[in-house]
């Protein structure tokens, strides 16, 4: 059997680079800007007080019940267990596009389980603000440390001995 021997092609360098220094060409930029417009927040600000008026506009939809123009009051007339399986359909979305370094997909994907997390709250009745103490009694806890001090009544109803 005769081996094959494979050479080193070095690939030609295209003049059209720009040099280090001066603007880049404009058709350059603008072909940039576009590619990379989705990733772009849409308010460079990015306040979380966007989490606390989508929770707001969640509850006016449970509270108009009104199916036919919204999908978050139609998902939440389809009850918890639905609306719990939609949470988890989205996280795993989530963790494909996470395991496929997909940035531009994980942002949409990770707003669609926030989304969907807030649903969940507003049909367990909880504000994101119970959400936001808890974390900040968490703040400046070891996880380690945190997950510990948990009850031991939460292992033996997980029938396990082991902190994860």
């Amino acid at each position: 059997m005769a081996k094959t021997v494979k050479k080193k092609v070095k690939l030609p360098v295209p003049d059209a680079v720009p040099p280090a220094r001066g603007k880049l060409p404009k058709a350059i930029r603008k072909a940039e800007a576009a590619a990379l417009a989705p990733l772009a927040p849409a308010r460079p600000s990015g306040d979380v007080a966007v989490l606390h008026r989508l929770w707001d506009t969640i509850e006016g939809r449970r509270v108009s019940g009104d199916a036919a123009t919204s999908h978050s009051a139609r998902l939440l007339k389809r009850g918890t267990a639905k609306v719990a399986q939609k949470l988890g359909e989205e996280a795993v979305e989530l963790v494909i596009e996470a395991v496929a370094h997909n940035g531009e997909a994980i942002v949409g994907e990770a707003a669609d389980v926030v989304y969907h997390l807030l649903v969940l709250l507003v049909d367990a009745g909880i504000h994101p603000s119970a959400i936001w103490g808890e974390l900040e009694r968490r703040e400046g806890i070891s996880g380690i440390v945190e997950k510990a001090s948990r009850p031991r009544a939460l292992m033996a109803a997980a029938r396990t001995t082991k902190i994860p």
